[in-house]
């Protein structure tokens, strides 16, 4: 796409904190216009207040609901600034074996609720954003409309112990990839995904000293968390990239995730 990104949106799912904030602080300083979809209206009124109101809006989405995402959408839409950005950063990751140590199974609820927020939410908004995309003018040689960059993880290839619902929804969302970037490629709309190992976000930061070494000891290099702009600016090289498509890009200093 255009490197002038002055008269495009960006949409960033749970935009407000972890990785989808600081995709948005990375997008907005390469000149894109924000749209956050997050649940915290509190945090949301942060981010616009952070970026200044005529760069960001804040919509208050549930990724799981159509109406929800739809109607946000429409609004998104009815500027004057094409949506030619979505990146999709929604998501939960609790951890609950198959069987606890009583024997006893894990409740359905359990896996269905990650399945909702993480594949079927990635899925909802990546759908809704590419009609908005597909009614886009073309750009450039490649006669690109957009791209959808969608969030899976490491613990898609190697889900650890207690992570069945978290890797079966990251897996997902890796198999979803090259189909949706083979069904949308006649529109000029582009869709990769991006695979972080452990990143050094705000909620593992605040973990004790010795749980943050634990997870960096499988990192073979370099020999640390991940930055969460690292993410934010492999989302903006994609976006830079027109011959980027259907691929999964694991952002993880070559780790390879142990059982536990």
């Amino acid at each position: 796409m255009t490197t002038d990104n002055t008269n495009t949106i960006a949409i960033v799912t749970g935009g407000c904190s972890g990785l989808g904030h600081a995709t948005a602080k990375v997008l907005r300083e390469a000149g894109y216009h924000l749209a956050i979809f997050d649940l915290n209206e509190a945090l949301g009124k942060q981010r616009v207040s952070e970026f200044g109101d005529n760069f960001c809006t804040f919509y208050k989405v549930d990724v799981t609901n159509d109406a929800s995402v739809e109607a946000a959408v429409a609004e998104v839409a009815k500027g004057d600034l094409e949506i030619r950005l979505c990146v999709n950063c929604a998501g939960v990751a609790p951890a609950k074996r198959t069987l606890d140590r009583e024997g006893e199974a894990m409740p359905l609820v359990n896996f269905k609720s990650v399945i909702d927020i993480n594949l079927i939410g990635t899925f909802n908004v990546a759908r809704v954003a590419a009609s908005a995309m597909a009614k886009n003018a073309p750009l450039g040689e490649a006669n690109e409309r957009g791209l959808i960059v969608n969030t899976a993880s490491v613990a898609g290839y190697e889900g650890q112990i207690g992570q069945t619902a978290y890797a079966a929804s990251k897996g997902g969302i890796i198999g979803l990839c090259l189909p949706m970037a083979r069904d949308l490629a006649p529109l000029g709309i582009r869709v990769n995904t991006i695979a972080p190992g452990v990143m050094g976000t705000p909620m593992l930061l605040a973990m004790p000293d010795k749980v943050q070494e634990a997870l960096v000891q499988n990192v073979q290099f370099p020999k640390r968390l991940g930055l969460p702009e690292e993410f934010g600016k492999l989302v903006l090289h994609m976006a830079n990239n027109a011959y980027l498509n259907g691929e999964t890009v694991r952002l993880d200093g070559a780790l390879r995730m142990p059982p536990k």
